[in-house]
């Protein structure tokens, strides 16, 4: 195909016209740019085009520029016309935009060599909607991905060229995050005390009203209350954005070879320990409304306390399950009379039931390690039958009205439950006997607890909860409950024989290991 690099000029005649070659300047070196053509293979539809540019200030730069032009061009073999057709379309787009560099010719031939496509200019927001039109798997994990892509992916680094990402561009993006945090917050506060000087404004009287009115409508013209970005967002939306690029890599796409996801350093804390509702907790959290951690336990006391008040509600065996042994919301709703065994005192964690928004859905549990079949205690075990004769009750009740649905706990109808009416339920009963507050997860957290208190190592407690990991098992769960650290203790200073000195003072747990003879000669027999 033809090519050439040549001299031109945009000088103009009297009428406005560009002379080009005809202008009589261009005799002298220093008049004019240097350009080069380049004869492109013919658009998919048959039509000619071609790669034309200038302002190149020698003959030698320009006469590189049209070698790597054609050096781009003989990257197809010559029975490929698709792909002279793909490299045609990219320098003709290149060609169009005269502040775009030439394309470069090693990461064109890797592209072309692997199938890929050819242009250099694919967004992180391009890559991100095409991973998501693709992506699979559990529809929560899905709905979280597509949050984090089109609440804070695509808004801050969408306009990134993909290749060219980097990990200074994240860090900008998590501490843009965290700035609109801090004005969040600022403004939330500014909101709120709007909220409550108006509260203390006087209704009656005309000059109280029109102050009222005022102080409404300059409410109305602040943003709205508005959540912060946490921590546990935050590592989510890094997490979405890592298993993107890291797809991109594995299918060899637009020359991506590092993710940088996965260095990038937040400061998103250390997963919050468990605190066990203490007294001195209780009475901190009655006096300022205020929880000592996002992770809050009820003593095994407190657990007693709910489960007698919620003993007489159709759930308390979903409840009394969730406490003693540690099944997630999910699995508890999910739990099929086929999965239990009454006499042999097995369960068997098999199914999920999702919620997604106001969908509802059955899932295979969480994790693989979710997939579990656990022991049951006697006390568990009669509680499941007296719910399964309460529940045979329900479905006489229902005649054919009842939902044939298999599942241990269900609606009045036999139905699925939703799992937020659960929850719901659940904080509706420890409100009424005003109980400090806990999620309903964390009855989980209580079960570990209680597991632990009872001689669970930490095989055991990982197993029964469904971990992937023993990590989170030690982390999380355990180390809540005071008296358990203290016989641990009391029984490791118990194994070691010590001498009776004035030193040391007998305790009933600690007993001395020698005894005074009658006579006062120690070692002598009773």
């Amino acid at each position: 195909m033809k090519g050439s690099t040549y001299r031109r000029c945009y000088c103009r005649d009297a009428d406005g016209k560009v002379l080009g070659k005809a202008c009589p300047q261009l005799s002298s070196r220093r008049h004019g740019v240097y350009a080069v053509r380049q004869e492109l293979p013919a658009r998919g539809d048959g039509t000619r085009r071609s790669f034309s540019r200038s302002g190149y200030g020698t003959a030698k730069e320009a006469q590189e520029a049209l070698d790597q032009v054609r050096a781009l061009l003989a990257l197809p073999d010559g029975d490929d016309a698709d792909g002279q057709v793909a490299i045609g379309d990219l320098l003709e787009t290149v060609s169009k935009d005269k502040k775009a560099p030439l394309p470069e010719l090693d990461d064109v031939r890797r592209r072309y060599s692997t199938g890929q496509s050819l242009s250099s200019k694919t967004t992180v927001g391009d890559w991100l909607d095409e991973w998501m039109s693709g992506k699979r798997g559990r529809p929560t994990a899905i709905s979280r991905d597509e949050i984090n892509v089109r609440k804070h992916l695509k808004p801050r680094i969408g306009h990134h060229r993909l290749d060219r990402l980097r990990v200074a561009h994240l860090s900008e993006m998590f501490q843009a995050i965290a700035d609109a945090n801090t004005e969040i917050l600022e403004l939330n506060t500014q909101r709120r005390a709007a909220v409550d000087e108006l509260a203390t404004v006087p209704w009656k009287g005309a000059e109280h009203r029109a102050r009222r009115k005022a102080m409404k409508e300059a409410i109305e013209a602040m943003p709205p209350f508005r959540h912060t970005v946490g921590p546990t967002t935050r590592e989510r939306i890094r997490a979405t954005l890592r298993a993107a690029l890291n797809d991109a890599i594995a299918q060899q796409r637009f020359g991506v070879t590092f993710n940088p996801a996965a260095h990038v350093e937040l400061d998103v804390g250390k997963r919050p320990k468990g605190v066990l509702w203490t007294d001195e907790h209780v009475a901190r959290w009655e006096e300022t409304g205020e929880k000592p951690s996002p992770v809050m336990v009820w003593t095994p006391s407190q657990i007693g306390q709910f489960l007698g008040h919620a003993s007489d509600d159709r759930l308390y065996g979903l409840f009394h399950l969730v406490a003693f042994r540690g099944l997630r919301r999910g699995e508890a709703c999910g739990v099929r009379w086929t999965d239990v065994d009454l006499d042999a005192g097995l369960l068997t964690v098999a199914k999920a039931i999702v919620q997604n928004g106001w969908d509802v859905y059955e899932d295979d549990p969480k994790t693989d390690a979710g997939a579990r079949t656990i022991s049951l205690d006697s006390v568990t075990a009669e509680v499941l039958r007296e719910h399964r004769a309460l529940q045979a009750v329900e479905q006489e009740k229902a005649g054919a009205g009842w939902a044939n649905t298999g599942r241990v706990f269900t609606q009045e109808d036999g139905s699925w439950l939703r799992p937020s009416h659960v929850t719901d339920r659940f904080a509706e009963l420890f409100e009424e006997i005003e109980l400090p507050p806990v999620r309903l997860h964390d009855l989980r957290h209580g079960a570990a607890t209680l597991m632990h208190a009872g001689g669970g190592d930490l095989h055991y407690i990982k197993t029964t909860l469904g971990h992937s990991g023993i990590q989170i098992t030690s982390d999380t769960y355990l180390n809540l409950l005071p008296q358990v650290d203290k016989e641990v203790a009391e029984a490791a200073a118990r194994l070691v024989p010590l001498p009776r000195s004035n030193k040391i003072v007998s305790t009933p747990a600690h007993a001395p290991l020698t005894q005074e003879a009658p006579g006062g000669m120690p070692g002598a027999s009773a």
